[in-house]
């Protein structure tokens, strides 16, 4: 018969790695909650707060490499499906519903925002599915992504905080409101749909630090 699991085994399952990689994830999940607030009570504050908490989440999402690579004598079983998880809400999720908060709204800029997202998450797949196969069968590395790595997405966020600080969020950013077909498309949520299509490119070839 086989032994109950023990109390709390999956947090003892986590590595020093693992709970970096949960910050990332934390960090990206109350950028969305802020976002939520700013909406609803447009106090400036709650996305300045998002704005710092992104690159945060990119920092932990960097540390977290550094430190599994640290500890080699304890490796982590879910670190690398964590790692993707935590990256679709830091660096997926989070900056579109910024993009939407701040006025991407129109039923084609919708579009744009999902298809960004649904481009991280499946660029992620892949690359989780893949990752054996590209390794270097000497050292066991990836020497490259396929496609832009999701994290870059952190440009996309520090080109609205430049905005939102210089109180440039407006039409003009937008650049401007068009009636396509049935819905309204701003131009720049277009930026959104050029990044989802640069991470899920077969062809692009972006070296692994």
């Amino acid at each position: 018969m086989a032994a109950p699991p023990r109390h709390l085994s999956l947090l003892r399952s986590f590595t020093p790695a693992d709970v970096l990689t949960i910050g990332n994830a934390s960090c990206g999940t109350i950028a969305i909650f802020l976002c939520l607030d700013y909406v609803a009570a447009d106090n400036r504050r709650f996305l300045w707060i998002a704005f710092f908490l992104l690159p945060l989440a990119l920092a932990l999402d960097v540390l977290d490499g550094y430190v599994a690579r640290l500890n080699t004598r304890r490796q982590s079983v879910m670190g690398g499906d964590l790692d993707s998880l935590s990256d679709v809400i830091s660096f997926g999720v989070a900056p579109a519903v910024l993009g939407f908060t701040l006025g991407l709204r129109g039923g084609w800029d919708m579009l744009c925002l999902t298809y960004f997202v649904v481009c991280g998450v499946s660029r992620l797949a892949r690359f989780n599915v893949t990752a054996e196969a590209l390794a270097d069968a000497e050292t066991g590395k990836v020497k490259y992504f396929e496609g832009t790595p999701i994290p870059t997405s952190i440009v996309i966020v520090l080109m609205w905080a430049i905005a939102f600080a210089l109180g440039r969020i407006d039409e003009a950013l937008w650049l401007g409101a068009h009636q396509v077909g049935p819905a309204v498309l701003h131009p720049l949520s277009l930026v959104y749909g050029a990044s989802g299509s640069a991470m899920i490119s077969a062809t692009l070839r972006v070296p692994k630090p």
